[in-house]
């Protein structure tokens, strides 16, 4: 009985038995549910999404947002795409695909922490410069193929370990990596402290301003990362799912979590079991042949839900309300 009275019936413990639930129901309604072709392209769709909420759970956890994310993910494996396509060493390609999401990073970081803008308003911003980027100065079309012959690339996204696609081992590497960052380290207590109350963080002599950029710099990794394993596994890179809705898909994952807005709550724990729920459910619509605009309704009231439940839990009052929040 006494085991009974301990257990707290939590929002991520909703959240991991709706998943449960949903999965179970479409398994038995859905013809093609559990085929093979079908659950590799839920892994991979989970995997891709999971690693965005990775980073945008650890700009929200700091009591910031990153808008910019899906677009920083496009443009960058674009950027060395065409790169490759033209002499340059894939390698060495991705390393500057890689130097453009930490330029990026920096100017971003920078406008939040030290210009003080609004993290809303900058990341949208920022998410518009580098769309204009992709799109008027680094290429001419919107989908740009890997070059032929990179095989090794292309096993991170077709590829399987123990029987197990590559993708989720990468996630599960980086969600792995990311949690212990968090839980484990100064830093990561550091982003904890800044979220929970940034006047405190900044009295206490926690350096808040170099962190929040950090915070940034580990969002646009783990938007790379999930840009480089969804070019592996299609061969190439869409610049329009820059203005597809998943950047409102990342944020439901890590509000339908449990991870406060407020900042300072929550973690990699609580991304994973969004990320399986949102992923099932889209999975799902997309198998029930439901149209692309009765999908983003859903996928809307179940975010306006998730932000009133959000409210609920982790109201904000006079010191985690300041400017300068999402």
């Amino acid at each position: 009985m006494s085991s009974w009275r301990r257990f707290r019936l939590t929002q991520e413990i909703i959240v991991a038995l709706t998943a449960a639930a949903l999965f179970i129901v479409f398994a038995l309604t859905l013809d093609n549910f559990l085929s093979q072709g079908n659950i590799l392209t839920l892994i991979r769709n989970v995997a891709v999404l999971g690693m965005l909420s990775v980073g945008m759970a650890v700009v929200v956890i700091g009591r910031g947002v990153d808008l910019s994310l899906v677009a920083v993910m496009a443009v960058s494996l674009t950027l060395a795409i065409v790169l490759a396509n033209v002499g340059y060493s894939f390698p060495l390609a991705l390393l500057i695909g890689l130097a453009f999401v930490l330029l990026v990073a920096l100017v971003t970081g920078f406008l939040i922490a030290y210009v003080e803008i609004p993290a809303i308003f900058a990341t949208l911003a920022i998410a518009a410069i580098v769309y204009g980027l992709g799109r008027g100065v680094i290429a001419e079309l919107d989908v740009n193929n890997v070059p032929d012959g990179l095989n090794w690339f292309i096993f991170l996204g077709r590829g399987s370990f123990l029987g197990v696609p590559l993708p989720i081992w990468v996630f599960a590497a980086m969600a792995l990596v990311v949690h212990l960052f968090l839980r484990k380290t100064g830093l990561g207590r550091f982003i904890y402290a800044i979220g929970d109350n940034l006047s405190t963080a900044r009295i206490s002599g926690i350096p808040v301003r170099p962190m929040i950029i950090a915070q940034y710099a580990l969002s646009g990794l783990m938007a790379f990362l999930a840009g480089a394993v969804t070019a592996a596994s299609v061969a190439s890179m869409n610049m329009r799912v820059v203005n597809s809705t998943m950047i409102y898909d990342v944020l439901l994952v890590v509000i339908l979590g449990g991870i406060g807005l407020s900042g300072g709550r929550g973690g990699v724990r609580n991304v994973l079991v969004g990320t399986v729920l949102i992923g099932l459910l889209l999975n799902g619509m997309t198998i029930m042949d439901i149209s692309y605009t009765v999908q983003n309704l859903i996928k809307s009231t179940v975010l306006l839900g998730a932000l009133v439940v959000d409210a609920l839990l982790n109201p904000r009052d006079e010191q985690t309300s300041q400017q300068g929040d999402i």
